[in-house]
């Protein structure tokens, strides 16, 4: 028999691979993450090169990593609330990376209050902790995030199942718990972590089913797309929403 050659119209249509700008795993969206975590790293390795570090180095140092991981930990926790407001679901798979960058920093915090500050003087750290309130507490933030970063791959969510979810849950406890340690920390202008203490709560309350339910019909009635059932009652959110 001849070989019938297939025409354009006939032959099969292969999906084309092409570059999105928010789900692939290299999007824009993900190197900006990636970038903007890194940059206050960066500015301290130089400004401690250059000596702008103000007068106490290791303080500021101290500080201002503490500050940043607060500050991804916040944005960690608001990923859930954009997808539920505006229905981003792009930025669901940044909680993962922002959750971690915030660990990183918190180590990068403790490794130089514990050997740059303190010398690796383990009496004098465990009597720092004991009769330090704030140091205390914020040890107690680190000790919680821990198995939280330990666990955040597949593989540890497929082994524990629907403990992985309850165990993630420990994230606001630790979220309250660095809260209170940057309060006591500052002791007299406590503006700042007060502020940082309200976008907490908000995002928190965000949380509460009957509010996630509402703002997620709020949000339908605006788009006037009737929201899946699922969407709407949500039964068990997980730590990670």
């Amino acid at each position: 028999m001849p070989d019938i050659q297939t025409s354009p119209k006939n032959r099969e249509r292969r999906p084309v691979a092409r570059f999105s700008i928010l789900h692939s795993p290299f999007s824009i969206l993900r190197i900006l993450v990636h970038i903007g975590a890194l940059i206050p790293l960066a500015l301290i390795i130089v400004y401690a090169f250059t000596g702008h570090l103000t007068a106490n180095p290791i303080q500021e140092a101290t500080f201002r990593t503490g500050k940043t991981a607060l500050t991804l930990l916040l944005l960690s926790l608001l990923c859930t609330p954009l997808n539920t407001l505006f229905g981003l679901k792009q930025v669901l798979p940044l909680r993962r990376t922002l959750g971690l960058y915030a660990f990183f920093y918190i180590c990068i915090h403790l490794f130089i209050f514990a050997v740059v500050d303190y010398g690796l003087d383990w009496e004098l750290i465990k009597q720092t902790i004991v009769e330090k309130r704030y140091v205390l507490v914020g040890f107690s933030a680190f000790l919680l995030l821990l198995p939280l970063a330990l666990t955040s791959t597949k593989g540890w969510m497929r082994r524990l199942g629907k403990r992985w979810k309850q165990l993630h849950r420990l994230v606001y406890l630790a979220a309250v718990l660095v809260i209170i340690h940057f309060v006591w920390l500052v002791k007299a202008d406590i503006r700042e972590p007060l502020l940082y203490g309200a976008i907490l709560g908000g995002l928190l309350l965000l949380r509460v089913p009957s509010v996630r339910r509402a703002l997620t019909l709020l949000r339908y009635r605006f788009t006037r797309r009737r929201p899946a059932a699922d969407a709407v009652l949500p039964a068990r959110p997980s730590a990670t929403e």
